[in-house]
């Protein structure tokens, strides 16, 4: 193992020791039970099994075969979640083959950041993630399954499935991705027309044609942004099948994957060759296989939240410091939007996750020695990866790495901790110092961009955009603007509490900032004609103010209105009990 690899792994074994082993208790304390035919009532299981066709109720009533919940997502807007309209029939039609049953254990809501980006219901975007997480538990709370497939893709369903999942982490689990959309419009072609819109260069009928022709057909959006990086840590996780993420939708291989996903949760499950449960399996090493991953390929920012989430959810407790370091080691591997030109169809093509996993086992960077869903362990999916990279504009080995470092960073200072996305950063960028402009919302931004009041170099601080204060939405609506004015030679730079979306990049942004400003955090302090610093090669993020002042200086109240409206109310318990960013942000806590 790398030694800083190895490092990060045993600290973060220390720090979870006590809540890891009290998860584990319960895990095995559920193990131990009796299977559901011979431990509930016979009123309980003549519910559970009603609906059933006859020849079924006898297999699991009588014969006690397997039961597999399904847990799906499925809904027709989501062009990523629209294909899993026909899994439950495969599923089905496989489990019986197998001598098995299997039902719907239940739906999660599902909903697109990129309907939603710049609208109130972005609001509702993160905390969407514990929902489904709450959703999944109310699914299998049924208690008759044997194990659970989980179907999902998109930014916060597969971390609320997973939190979900290991909140019962005796069952053995499987996730079934349904894959990307073919390419369609270039992500870079797709960003200038955004641009150029932003500008008042083009209408918004030309602008409409080219997001259609971006995103044009069932699958996921084909940019590396969260969706996209989700299935990736899984696979570095051996929470799929190998080499399932990126097979296109509505294909005899995706439809094989499927089935495979079946044979291999029954394969796992407790009455298979290889019992596995899911709490066992996410154990620390796991954890930072996936941070790895996430660092080697320029992952989502968004899942140093949620990643800190699940690895909560399994007793594990990791921070920023933890991706910083491994950050300062791992190596950048691939060059996909916004990283680079190359979508993910692309990527796969290049080599995709197997390639990425066997460079990344072979060089040491992750533990070869962790559980899978697979027989033969993560590393059996690097076996199909070809020899050579199919293209080295998108993948590269670890001996020419597109980086020495990974594509995260740390920043810290006078106001707060933050990360910052360096991987889609220009070099030249990575260092800004000019004045602060405050806005207290996206909207606020916006309307100064388009009265022509931001042509200069600045920092734009956008606060009250936290968990706490509005449920942090992203705010990849300020991508083109900023992109705009830094084309035009001013030196920008974006510093806030809220998120970016995982396809955001160009421009350097400190995101996340935290302790956030609604609870009294730093950037309720900075002014207009503040100078700000953020410097991603040290590592910094600071005000210039002198320390007395700063020191008496009051915080601000925030301007922006009340979360009303689109059901916002509904999540107030949520804003109320969040945690901050670096925990997760989560509200179950």
């Amino acid at each position: 193992m790398h030694s800083v690899v190895a490092r990060v792994t045993a600290r973060i074994i220390q720090r979870s020791a006590d809540t890891r082993a009290a998860y584990l208790a319960g895990v095995d304390a559920m193990v131990g039970r009796k299977p559901s035919q011979d431990r509930m009532g016979c009123a309980n299981l003549a519910h559970a099994y009603a609906a059933l066709p006859g020849a079924d109720k006898f297999k699991v009533t009588v014969e006690k075969v397997p039961n597999i919940g399904i847990v799906t997502a499925y809904n027709d807007m989501l062009s990523a979640h629209q294909p899993y309209h026909s899994y439950p029939a495969i599923v089905r039609d496989e489990a019986a083959r197998q001598g098995a049953t299997a039902q719907v254990a239940g739906g999660v809501p599902a909903m697109c950041d990129g309907v939603t980006q710049g609208t109130p219901g972005m609001e509702l975007s993160l905390f969407s993630r514990d929902t489904i997480a709450m959703a999944t538990a109310v699914a299998l709370s049924h208690d008759v399954f044997d194990g659970a497939l989980l179907l999902g893709v998109c930014d916060k369903i597969v971390p609320g499935l997973l939190i979900g999942a290991l909140h019962y982490g005796h069952l053995p689990c499987v996730f079934v991705p349904a894959g990307p959309m073919g390419t369609g419009l270039s992500n870079k072609d797709k960003s200038k027309v955004r641009e150029q819109y932003a500008q008042g260069l083009v209408g918004r009928d030309e602008l409409l044609k080219a997001e259609s022709a971006a995103y044009h057909s069932p699958g996921t959006c084909t940019f590396y942004g969260t969706a996209n990086s989700n299935q990736m840590l899984l696979e570095a996780m051996g929470l799929h099948v190998p080499g399932a993420a990126f097979a296109p939708p509505g294909t005899a291989e995706r439809e094989a994957f499927t089935r495979q996903a079946v044979r291999t949760v029954l394969d796992i499950g407790k009455r298979g060759q290889r019992f596995t449960p899911i709490g066992r399996l996410v154990d620390e090493r796991c954890i930072v296989n996936a941070m790895v991953a996430l660092l080697a390929t320029g992952g989502s920012t968004n899942h140093l939240i949620h990643w800190v989430a699940i690895a909560r959810s399994a007793g594990i407790l990791i921070d920023w410091t933890d991706f910083d370091d491994l950050s300062s080691a791992v190596p950048l591997l691939a060059r996909v939007y916004p990283n680079g030109d190359a979508d993910v169809n692309q990527f796969q093509a290049a080599g995709g996750p197997p390639w990425i996993l066997r460079e990344l086992l072979n060089a040491g960077f992750m533990h070869p020695d962790v559980g899978s869903v697979n027989a033969g362990g993560i590393a059996a999916g690097g076996r199909t990866a070809p020899a050579v990279s199919g293209d080295e504009s998108v993948l590269r080995s670890v001996s020419r790495p597109f980086s020495a470092t990974g594509g995260l960073r740390l920043l810290q200072g006078r106001l707060g901790r933050a990360v910052i996305k360096v991987s889609a950063v220009p070099d030249d960028r990575h260092i800004i110092e000019a004045p602060a402009r405050v806005f207290d919302s996206q909207e606020a931004l916006l309307a100064a961009f388009s009265a022509g009041e931001v042509q200069q170099d600045m920092v734009a601080v956008v606060r009250f955009q936290g968990p706490q204060a509005n449920g942090m939405p992203e705010l990849h609506k300020l991508t083109p603007p900023l992109a705009v004015l830094q084309n035009q030679g001013f030196k920008v730079a974006l510093v806030t509490d809220g998120r970016m979306s995982g396809a955001s990049g160009k421009v350097p942004a400190a995101i996340h900032v935290t302790p956030e400003a609604w609870a009294g955090g730093p950037l309720a302090k900075v002014r207009d004609g503040d100078i700000v610093r953020l410097d991603a090669v040290a590592g910094t993020l600071d005000v210039l103010v002198d320390e007395a002042e700063w020191a008496a200086r009051p915080l601000a109240s925030c301007t922006a209105p009340p979360a009303i409206g689109f059901g916002r109310e509904l999540f107030a318990n949520f804003r109320r009990h969040a945690g901050g960013a670096e925990q997760g942000a989560c509200t179950w806590l």
